[in-house]
C-alpha cells in the first residue's frame, strides 16, 4: 500500500454558469444557481452540453488513475461465476434466472419436470445492442404453460408487460404500456392482473410526478384499451395500488399505500363471483398488512398493528364479518417476511441484523427451524400452500446468492445448484461490533476484511438509513475486489432502516434524520479510534437515500473523509417531491411545503450547505442519465455546486452513465466499469493498491 500515490492531473473544471434563481421561502432566501440542470437531459441542449463536458473530463481523470487496470480486470474475473434465481415451480415446470458469468443480462431459464437442466426461456442479451434492455418481473401461469414478464429500458422504472408459451418460447402479441411499481398476477390461466399509470403528456415521461395509480384486468387475445379497470381512487390521487391472487385463486387483495410507509390498506374480492368488487378488509393507513397467502376463506397477513416488531394474524373471511386472531405474536426480533409452504408457515426474522427463519403450523404452533448454512441473509422464498417443499437462496458477506431446497417438515435444507467460488471464503472474517451514536444509542455494525489484513488499512465505510430497508449480510463481487486488496469494508446498519422494526426506522426519519448522520459520523469516528482505518483512509459511500447521506455527512464532518461516493443521491432537499417518485418520499423526509419540515431539510440538504472554507474529500458523484427514480438533476446541481466552492484542491467529479437508471437492471460490463472506476478513486485517495 502507498500512502503517496501518483496523481492525475486535474484540469479547470467544465464551466457551469450560474443561474440568478433566488427564491423566499418562510422568511429565507434562497439560491439555486443551478436550477437549469433540473431539465431532462434527453431533450434540453444545454444540459446535454454540461453532461458531454463533465462526463469527457471526468473519463479522462479516472483512465489516468494508476489503480484502475487492475481493479478491471479482478472484477471480471470476480463477476465470472454462474448464478442461479430462486427458482418458482407451476405447472411441473421450474422457472428461474440464470447468468453464466458475465452476461450482461441474466436469462430466464425452464426446466421440465424430467430434465435435470434447463433450457432458455427468454434471453435479454438480445434486446438491445449495449445490454441496456434487461428482464424485470415475472410470473408463470397456474398451468405452468405461460409466462407473463415486464421489460426495463435503459434503467426507468417504466415497463413494458410480453407474454411468452413456455414449451416453445413463442411470444404472444399481448403488449402492455406505462406499467410502473406493478406486480403480475395471475387470473386463472386466460389474464393477468396489474397496476399503471396513465401515459405520461409527451416530454414528461421521465420527470413528471406519477399520480392515480389503477388496477387493471387484462384478457390475452384482447388490446390494452380494452383492459378492465379494477380498482382506483381517485378521490385519493396520492394512492398507489397493487394487486394480489391468492395461491389457490379464491381471492383477490389489493394492497393501498400512499408513500414511503409500509402502512397498507387491504381491500379483497372473492374471484369467484366475477364481479371483482373490492370491499375494505383495512380501510386506512394506520399499519402495515402484508398479504401471506390464502387457503379457502382464510388469509395470513404480516403486520406491525399493535406490533412495532410485526408478528403474523389469520383473517377468516366464511362468516358474514371477518375474524381477526393473532396466531405468532410479536417476538424479541424483526419479522421481516413469511410464505406458506405445504402447511407451514416459514417465518423471517432479523435478529440483530441476520437471518433466523422459523417454522409454524397454519394455527400458529412452532414448529422448529430452517436449518441455515450460516450468517447471513435470505435472498428469495419460494413455495406454495399444499405443495411439499419450497426453495430459498441465501447469502452472506463472502457467499455468493446459494438457491436450497428445503423440507417444511423438517427444516432440512440442500443445496440445489452449486456456485463456484472464485475466492477462498477462509481466508476473510466478518465481525458484528455495536458503537455508541452521539446520543448514547449503540448502532450496529459489520466489518469484513482479509484475515491477514493486519492494522489500520484503507477502508469504506457503507451506510443507507431510510425508507424501513435492512442492510443485512449479502455477496458483493465489487466488494471482493476491495477486500482482496486488503482493505477493509465497513457496513453501518443506521437508524431509519428496517434492522429493529418501526422504532429504529422512526428514529432516522423526518425530525429525527440527524440522527442518521450522527451514527454514519459515530461509525467513522469508530473505525480510525479502533485501528480499522487509518487517520486520511476512511472512505464514505453510498446510494440513493444513502448518497444522501453521503453529502450530508460530508458536509459536517469533511476532516473525517479522504474520499467520498454519493451515488444516485437525493440532494436538493428542497424539491425533491417535485419529480417522478419524488412525492412518495415525504413520509420519510417531510414535506418541504411545510414550515417545520422545511427547516429541518434547509438544515443537512447537501445542495445548499456545502461549506466553503473547509478541505473536503475527494469526491466521486455517479448518477444515470435515465434514472426516473431519483432524477439525475440532484447529482448535476449538486457536482456543479461543489465544482464552485471553495474546499480544496481534491477532485469533485460527477460520472454520468449513460443508458442506465437508478441501478436495477443495469448490465454486468456497465457494473464492472463503473465499480473499476470507483473503487479505483477511493483506492487512490485512500492509500490502497489493488491486488494485481
Amino acid at each position: 500500500m502507498s500512502s503517496q500515490p501518483a496523481q492525475p492531473v486535474l484540469q479547470s473544471y467544465p464551466a457551469s454558469p450560474r443561474g440568478d434563481v433566488v427564491e423566499t421561502q418562510f422568511g429565507e432566501q434562497v439560491a439555486d444557481p443551478w436550477r437549469w440542470l433540473e431539465a431532462d437531459v434527453r431533450t434540453d441542449a444545454k444540459v446535454h452540453e454540461w453532461v458531454a463536458a463533465q462526463s469527457a473530463f471526468t473519463d479522462a481523470y479516472l483512465k489516468a488513475l494508476p489503480e484502475r487496470p487492475a481493479f478491471e480486470a479482478r472484477l471480471k474475473g470476480l463477476f465470472n461465476y454462474a448464478r442461479f434465481g430462486v427458482p418458482r415451480e407451476e405447472g411441473g415446470r421450474l422457472f428461474y434466472a440464470y447468468n453464466s458469468g458475465l452476461m450482461n443480462q441474466a436469462q430466464l431459464l425452464v426446466r421440465d419436470a424430467a430434465s435435470p437442466k434447463g433450457r432458455v426461456l427468454l434471453d435479454p442479451n438480445g434486446w438491445a445492442k449495449d445490454g441496456a434492455t434487461a428482464l424485470d418481473a415475472w410470473e408463470p401461469s397456474p398451468d405452468g404453460n405461460l409466462l407473463a414478464y415486464t421489460v426495463q429500458d435503459g434503467g426507468s422504472d417504466w415497463r413494458t408487460m410480453k407474454f411468452v408459451a413456455a414449451a416453445d418460447g413463442k411470444p404472444l402479441a399481448d403488449e402492455l404500456k406505462w406499467v410502473k411499481f406493478s406486480g403480475v398476477a395471475w387470473v386463472g390461466n386466460d389474464g393477468v392482473l396489474y397496476s399503471r399509470f396513465a401515459a405520461p403528456k409527451d416530454g414528461e415521461a421521465f420527470q413528471a410526478r406519477n399520480y392515480d395509480q389503477q388496477v387493471y384486468y387484462h384478457r390475452l387475445g384482447t388490446p390494452q384499451d380494452q383492459d378492465r379497470l379494477v380498482y382506483a381512487t381517485p378521490d385519493k390521487p396520492t394512492w398507489g395500488h397493487g394487486a394480489q391472487v391468492t395461491s389457490d385463486a379464491r381471492w383477490l387483495v389489493v394492497t393501498s399505500h400512499e408513500g414511503t410507509d409500509p402502512t397498507t390498506a387491504i381491500g379483497i374480492a372473492p374471484i369467484g363471483k366475477g364481479d371483482w368488487q373490492v370491499r375494505p378488509l383495512i380501510p386506512d393507513l394506520s399499519a402495515q398488512w402484508d398479504l401471506i397467502d390464502g387457503v379457502g376463506d382464510v388469509l395470513w397477513f404480516v403486520t406491525s398493528k399493535d406490533a412495532p416488531l410485526k408478528k403474523i394474524v389469520r383473517v377468516d373471511l366464511s362468516g358474514a364479518e371477518p375474524v381477526f386472531t393473532t396466531i405468532v405474536p410479536q417476538s424479541d426480533a424483526n419479522l421481516d417476511g413469511a410464505a406458506i409452504v405445504g402447511d407451514r408457515l416459514v417465518v423471517a426474522y432479523l435478529r440483530d441484523v441476520k437471518a433466523d427463519v422459523r417454522l409454524f403450523t397454519l394455527d400458529g404452533k412452532p414448529a422448529g427451524t430452517l436449518a441455515l448454512p450460516g450468517v447471513g441473509s435470505l435472498a428469495g422464498l419460494s413455495g406454495k400452500p399444499g405443495r411439499a417443499g419450497g426453495y430459498f437462496g441465501f447469502t452472506g458477506f463472502t457467499m455468493p446468492s446459494t438457491v436450497f431446497r428445503f423440507s417444511e417438515d423438517d427444516g432440512k435444507a440442500k443445496v440445489w445448484e452449486q456456485v463456484a467460488l472464485k475466492f477462498a471464503p477462509g481466508d476473510y472474517v466478518s465481525e458484528q461490533v455495536f458503537y455508541p451514536s452521539k446520543d448514547g444509542t449503540k448502532i450496529p455494525m459489520f466489518v469484513i476484511r482479509r484475515k491477514d489484513a493486519k492494522g489500520p488499512v484503507p477502508t469504506i465505510l457503507y451506510g443507507y438509513g431510510g425508507f424501513n430497508i435492512s442492510l443485512p449480510p449479502a455477496f458483493s463481487s465489487a466488494r471482493m475486489a476491495w477486500l482482496e486488496s486488503g482493505g477493509a469494508y465497513a457496513i453501518a446498519n443506521l437508524r431509519g432502516g428496517g434492522e429493529y422494526g418501526d422504532a429504529w426506522h422512526d428514529g432516522g426519519r423526518r425530525a429525527n434524520k440527524q440522527n442518521v448522520l450522527d451514527d454514519c459520523i459515530a461509525a467513522g469516528e469508530w473505525l480510525i479510534a479502533n485501528g480499522v482505518a487509518p487517520r486520511g483512509g476512511l472512505a464514505v459511500e453510498g446510494g440513493s437515500n444513502g448518497g444522501l447521506l453521503v453529502g450530508a455527512v460530508v458536509n459536517q464532518r469533511p476532516d473525517l473523509f479522504a474520499a467520498a461516493h454519493p451515488a444516485v443521491g437525493v440532494m436538493d432537499m428542497l424539491r425533491f417531491d417535485r419529480f417522478t417518485a419524488g412525492r412518495y418520499w415525504v413520509d420519510d423526509y417531510g414535506h418541504p411545503d411545510r414550515e417545520a419540515d422545511w427547516k429541518v431539510l434547509r438544515a443537512y440538504s447537501p445542495y445548499h450547505n456545502i461549506a466553503n472554507g473547509k478541505d473536503y474529500p475527494a469526491i466521486l458523484v455517479t448518477t444515470a442519465d435515465t434514472d426516473d427514480r431519483v432524477v439525475p438533476g440532484h447529482s448535476f446541481k449538486y457536482a456543479a455546486a461543489l465544482q464552485a466552492a471553495q474546499i480544496g484542491d481534491k477532485p469533485h467529479l460527477i460520472r454520468i452513465e449513460t443508458r442506465a437508471g437508478h441501478g436495477s437492471g443495469k448490465p454486468v460490463d456497465k457494473m464492472i466499469a463503473e465499480s473499476a472506476d470507483v473503487y479505483a478513486f477511493l483506492a487512490h485517495w485512500t492509500g490502497l493498491t489493488p491486488r494485481p
